[in-house]
């Protein structure tokens, strides 16, 4: 049985209110950038707050700030609405909204996005307790599972790895919560499991497994398969093995690339000193969330599935990157 909180219904209330004035200020010559991110217990939120701060450090005209929203379908339709100038999203979900597939289904208007960089892979990661009952996906049936935010990307990765399983949402006693609403719940014996798309470690997963033992679910093999052959821009990821305290066992899964995007009609100046403070920056801004590979101009460009930002070109042809007209690799 799928439940929608009064939380989450006030929160849809607002996010529309919000949308209703979003008109209200062009980004052309804009002296704020507002950068869309998500739950303040994932790693978008972090990973925002990082890069706002490096980017007042600086001490420019412009300002940087981060709007907590539900996540990456959210970020893009603020973004299609002008309410903020960039965000982090999924690949996925990226890939939906410019080709009017998914949750964005009819909609039109995404066409001016534009990529700036892929940040780091994402992880999807089902959370259990460890003296849980339930040893596979297809276990979740007739249990609390919180599916994510309504207008995240964890909810559409939520519905096609159950889609993997045989499963629909009405097998399951569904909620949507946050990731740290998510915890909280677990945390107080209300809650069976829930889906988390972020990096590994995620504060919030992490937070929890400091006060009660939890486990990851692994994708089998023919799931994974299943995953890849619905969107290209699945792969096949690891959460290590004691990432989270008590986790003694490697969980394998599918993963996602975060990607930071933009509005094209933000100057390009400013895009490509964002895309330069990614690199010069980029052990400050991983290290936030706990990971310690190096982001390189090869991950931060491959796979991309809609044009990059003629300020992000302009850096990334400094460094022997060729582009086609349309803005995509060559």
């Amino acid at each position: 049985m799928f439940k929608l909180s009064s939380t989450h219904k006030l929160s849809k209330m607002i996010l529309a209110a919000v949308l209703s004035v979003a008109g209200l200020s062009g980004c052309t010559g804009t002296k704020e950038i507002k950068i869309g991110t998500g739950d303040t217990g994932g790693a978008y939120y972090a990973y925002g707050t990082e890069l706002a701060d490096l980017m007042n450090q600086q001490g420019g005209k412009i300002t940087y700030s981060v709007k907590e929203t539900a996540g990456s379908a959210a970020n893009l339709r603020l973004l299609k609405d002008n309410y903020i100038q960039m965000a982090v999203v999924q690949s996925d979900t990226l890939n939906d909204a410019w080709n009017g597939a998914g949750v964005f289904n009819g909609e039109g208007g995404y066409s001016d996005i534009r990529a700036i960089a892929g940040l780091y892979t994402e992880a999807c990661q089902i959370v259990v307790p460890r003296d849980s009952d339930i040893n596979d996906v297809s276990d979740l049936a007739g249990k609390r599972v919180s599916i994510g935010e309504e207008e995240s990307g964890v909810y559409t990765n939520a519905v096609e790895i159950l889609e993997a399983y045989g499963l629909t949402l009405n097998d399951l006693n569904a909620s949507r919560m946050s990731f740290t609403e998510s915890a909280d719940a677990m945390k107080n014996g209300e809650l069976d499991a829930f889906f988390c798309t972020a990096g590994a470690p995620t504060s919030a997963v992490a937070e929890l497994s400091s006060s009660m033992e939890i486990r990851l679910l692994s994708l089998d093999e023919r799931a994974l398969s299943y995953m890849q052959n619905l969107y290209g821009g699945y792969t096949v990821t690891t959460v290590p093995a004691n990432t989270y305290n008590g986790q003694s066992e490697e969980t394998t899964t599918i993963g996602v690339k975060a990607v930071l995007v933009t509005r094209s009609e933000v100057a390009d100046s400013t895009i490509q000193n964002v895309t330069k403070t990614l690199f010069e920056h980029t052990a400050d801004l991983q290290q936030v969330w706990g990971v310690t590979d190096q982001l390189t101009e090869t991950f931060a460009v491959s796979d991309s599935s809609i044009p990059f930002h003629n300020g992000a070109i302009a850096y990334y042809t400094q460094h022997g990157i060729s582009f086609s007209d349309e803005g995509t690799v060559k």
